[in-house]
């Protein structure tokens, strides 16, 4: 990630493990939820994954961005629940209104995810601690 970046290091998870071999790595960490997962999982399912993982890691809740594909219903049902970071792929009129109730909530919409490291993946997992600058 750039310097310029809001976030430490993302990570992509596709489950509770995964974040909590993220989290347990005690370094600064944002989690990333798998592409499109705001769309199949959904924001309460992704709130509950996190959750879990900072339970079983022992670390705070670290902070954390729902992907919501090109769904702004999605997107909106997320900042409803309380996802305060999200990332929709939409047309700019629709990008914008979205991004402008995020923000009246105080919440942060993106047009595309951060760079980020897959941790679905082998590699993923063997580079971790790299990544996170450990």
């Amino acid at each position: 990630m750039a310097a310029t970046d809001p976030f430490p290091p993302c990570v992509i998870v596709h489950e509770a493990a995964e974040a909590c071999l993220a989290l347990v790595a005690g370094r600064p960490v944002t989690l990333l939820s798998a592409p499109w997962a705001g769309v199949y999982g959904g924001a309460r399912w992704w709130a509950g994954l996190v959750a879990a993982a900072a339970r079983r890691s022992g670390c705070p809740e670290p902070p954390h961005i729902l992907d919501c594909g090109d769904a702004p219903g999605r997107a909106l049902e997320a900042l409803r629940a309380g996802q305060r970071r999200l990332v929709l792929r939409a047309p700019a009129p629709v990008w914008r209104e979205i991004a402008g109730r995020a923000a009246s909530l105080g919440a942060l919409l993106l047009e595309a995810p951060p760079d980020a490291l897959d941790l679905g993946t082998r590699e993923g997992r063997f580079r971790l601690a790299a990544h996170l600058g450990a």
